[in-house]
Protein backbone atom coordinates (compact mmCIF):
# COMPACT_ATOMS: atom_id res chain seq x y z
CA UNK A 1 0.00 0.00 0.00
CA UNK A 2 1.33 3.26 -1.21
CA UNK A 3 -0.09 5.92 1.41
CA UNK A 4 -1.35 4.49 4.60
CA UNK A 5 -2.10 7.59 6.13
CA UNK A 6 -4.64 8.63 3.01
CA UNK A 7 -5.55 4.38 2.93
CA UNK A 8 -6.72 4.83 7.27
CA UNK A 9 -8.58 7.83 6.80
CA UNK A 10 -10.44 6.45 4.41
CA UNK A 11 -11.08 3.26 6.25
CA UNK A 12 -12.46 5.56 9.36
CA UNK A 13 -14.50 7.38 6.74
CA UNK A 14 -15.92 4.08 4.56
CA UNK A 15 -16.40 2.42 7.94
CA UNK A 16 -16.52 4.26 11.14
CA UNK A 17 -20.58 4.53 11.34
CA UNK A 18 -21.16 0.12 10.16
CA UNK A 19 -18.36 -0.43 12.63
CA UNK A 20 -19.99 1.01 15.58
CA UNK A 21 -23.46 -1.11 14.94
CA UNK A 22 -21.68 -3.82 14.19
CA UNK A 23 -19.66 -4.00 17.63
CA UNK A 24 -22.56 -2.81 19.37
CA UNK A 25 -24.50 -5.64 18.65
CA UNK A 26 -21.56 -7.57 20.01
CA UNK A 27 -21.20 -5.56 23.16
CA UNK A 28 -24.57 -4.25 23.78
CA UNK A 29 -23.41 -1.14 25.29
CA UNK A 30 -22.42 2.27 23.75
CA UNK A 31 -19.60 3.44 26.21
CA UNK A 32 -17.98 0.03 25.48
CA UNK A 33 -18.12 0.07 22.08
CA UNK A 34 -16.56 3.55 21.76
CA UNK A 35 -13.64 2.56 23.39
CA UNK A 36 -13.42 -0.32 21.64
CA UNK A 37 -13.41 1.20 18.10
CA UNK A 38 -10.42 3.48 19.00
CA UNK A 39 -8.97 0.30 20.16
CA UNK A 40 -9.95 -1.09 17.11
CA UNK A 41 -9.01 1.66 14.57
CA UNK A 42 -5.52 1.69 16.08
CA UNK A 43 -5.25 -1.72 15.85
CA UNK A 44 -6.43 -1.59 12.25
CA UNK A 45 -3.50 1.58 11.86
CA UNK A 46 -0.73 -0.72 13.35
CA UNK A 47 -1.69 -3.62 10.76
CA UNK A 48 -2.02 -1.83 7.72
CA UNK A 49 1.28 -1.71 6.12
CA UNK A 50 0.88 -6.17 6.74
CA UNK A 51 -2.40 -5.92 4.77
CA UNK A 52 -1.57 -8.23 1.59
CA UNK A 53 -4.75 -7.57 0.25
CA UNK A 54 -5.08 -11.60 0.20
CA UNK A 55 -8.95 -10.85 1.51
CA UNK A 56 -11.51 -7.59 0.98
CA UNK A 57 -10.44 -4.84 2.70
CA UNK A 58 -13.98 -5.01 4.37
CA UNK A 59 -13.56 -8.59 5.65
CA UNK A 60 -10.24 -7.54 6.79
CA UNK A 61 -11.61 -4.69 9.04
CA UNK A 62 -14.67 -6.97 9.80
CA UNK A 63 -12.42 -9.62 11.35
CA UNK A 64 -10.35 -7.30 13.09
CA UNK A 65 -13.65 -5.73 14.93
CA UNK A 66 -15.12 -9.23 15.65
CA UNK A 67 -12.09 -10.16 17.10
CA UNK A 68 -11.37 -7.46 19.53
CA UNK A 69 -15.03 -7.52 20.52
CA UNK A 70 -15.05 -10.64 21.49
CA UNK A 71 -12.00 -10.46 23.42
CA UNK A 72 -13.36 -7.99 25.53
CA UNK A 73 -16.32 -9.85 25.91
CA UNK A 74 -13.93 -12.98 27.33
CA UNK A 75 -12.27 -10.52 29.76
CA UNK A 76 -16.19 -9.38 30.49
CA UNK A 77 -17.13 -12.59 31.74
CA UNK A 78 -14.10 -13.61 33.88
CA UNK A 79 -14.81 -10.33 35.35
CA UNK A 80 -18.43 -11.22 35.93
CA UNK A 81 -17.74 -15.13 36.91
CA UNK A 82 -15.14 -13.45 39.65
CA UNK A 83 -18.02 -11.09 40.75
CA UNK A 84 -20.67 -13.85 40.81
CA UNK A 85 -22.71 -12.11 38.62
CA UNK A 86 -24.55 -12.80 35.41
CA UNK A 87 -23.89 -11.00 31.94
CA UNK A 88 -27.80 -11.82 30.78
CA UNK A 89 -28.86 -10.12 33.82
CA UNK A 90 -26.35 -7.19 33.56
CA UNK A 91 -27.02 -7.45 29.45
CA UNK A 92 -30.96 -6.77 30.35
CA UNK A 93 -30.18 -4.26 32.75
CA UNK A 94 -28.10 -2.31 29.91
CA UNK A 95 -30.22 -2.22 27.84
CA UNK A 96 -33.14 -0.96 29.75
CA UNK A 97 -30.93 1.87 31.45
CA UNK A 98 -29.22 2.59 27.77
CA UNK A 99 -29.86 6.74 27.10
CA UNK A 100 -28.86 6.10 23.78
CA UNK A 101 -31.41 3.15 22.52
CA UNK A 102 -34.89 4.90 20.88
CA UNK A 103 -36.41 1.77 20.34
CA UNK A 104 -40.26 1.00 21.25
CA UNK A 105 -40.88 -1.80 23.84
CA UNK A 106 -41.12 -4.65 20.87
CA UNK A 107 -36.99 -3.60 19.40
CA UNK A 108 -36.16 -3.37 23.52
CA UNK A 109 -37.49 -7.03 23.92
CA UNK A 110 -36.03 -8.00 20.71
CA UNK A 111 -32.48 -6.77 21.92
CA UNK A 112 -32.68 -8.28 25.22
CA UNK A 113 -33.80 -11.80 23.02
CA UNK A 114 -30.48 -11.01 21.08
CA UNK A 115 -28.84 -10.23 24.21
CA UNK A 116 -29.49 -13.86 26.07
CA UNK A 117 -28.30 -15.71 22.86
CA UNK A 118 -24.62 -17.77 23.29
CA UNK A 119 -21.95 -15.64 22.05
CA UNK A 120 -21.76 -17.35 18.20
CA UNK A 121 -25.10 -17.26 17.73
CA UNK A 122 -25.82 -13.66 19.10
CA UNK A 123 -23.08 -12.75 16.47
CA UNK A 124 -23.80 -14.94 13.34
CA UNK A 125 -27.59 -13.28 13.72
CA UNK A 126 -26.51 -9.74 13.82
CA UNK A 127 -24.35 -10.08 11.21
CA UNK A 128 -27.10 -11.57 9.08
CA UNK A 129 -30.13 -10.09 10.25
CA UNK A 130 -29.11 -6.46 10.82
CA UNK A 131 -25.97 -6.51 8.94
CA UNK A 132 -27.52 -7.91 5.77
CA UNK A 133 -23.70 -9.72 4.94
CA UNK A 134 -24.36 -13.03 3.49
CA UNK A 135 -22.87 -16.13 4.98
CA UNK A 136 -19.85 -16.08 2.87
CA UNK A 137 -18.73 -13.03 3.82
CA UNK A 138 -19.37 -13.99 7.71
CA UNK A 139 -17.64 -17.43 6.79
CA UNK A 140 -14.66 -15.45 5.85
CA UNK A 141 -15.06 -12.67 8.62
CA UNK A 142 -15.15 -15.49 11.60
CA UNK A 143 -13.34 -18.65 9.81
CA UNK A 144 -16.44 -21.10 10.33
CA UNK A 145 -18.31 -22.90 8.02
CA UNK A 146 -21.31 -21.36 5.98
CA UNK A 147 -22.78 -24.57 7.09
CA UNK A 148 -22.06 -24.01 10.70
CA UNK A 149 -23.07 -20.57 10.35
CA UNK A 150 -26.61 -21.47 8.66
CA UNK A 151 -27.11 -23.40 11.79
CA UNK A 152 -26.29 -21.12 14.73
CA UNK A 153 -28.58 -18.36 12.46
CA UNK A 154 -31.28 -21.30 12.78
CA UNK A 155 -31.00 -21.97 16.65
CA UNK A 156 -30.67 -18.03 17.34
CA UNK A 157 -33.90 -17.51 15.52
CA UNK A 158 -35.57 -20.12 17.61
CA UNK A 159 -34.61 -19.17 20.25
CA UNK A 160 -35.32 -15.74 19.72
CA UNK A 161 -39.10 -16.32 18.44
CA UNK A 162 -39.31 -18.46 21.90
CA UNK A 163 -38.04 -15.49 23.58
CA UNK A 164 -40.41 -13.03 22.45
CA UNK A 165 -43.13 -16.03 22.07
CA UNK A 166 -43.45 -15.81 18.12
CA UNK A 167 -44.72 -18.41 15.96
CA UNK A 168 -44.52 -18.10 12.89
CA UNK A 169 -44.37 -14.20 12.27
CA UNK A 170 -40.27 -13.82 12.72
CA UNK A 171 -38.83 -13.50 9.53
CA UNK A 172 -35.79 -15.62 8.84
CA UNK A 173 -32.95 -14.70 5.80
Amino acid sequence: MENLEETFKQIVSDYSEQLYWHVRGIVDDHDDTDDLLQDIFMKIWRALPGFRGESGLFTWVWRIATNEALGYLRKKKVRAALQFQSLDAKAERVIDNDPYFNGDAAQRELAKAIAKLPEKQRIVFSMRYFEDLSYEQISEITGTSVGALKASYYHATQKIKEGLNLSDGFESK
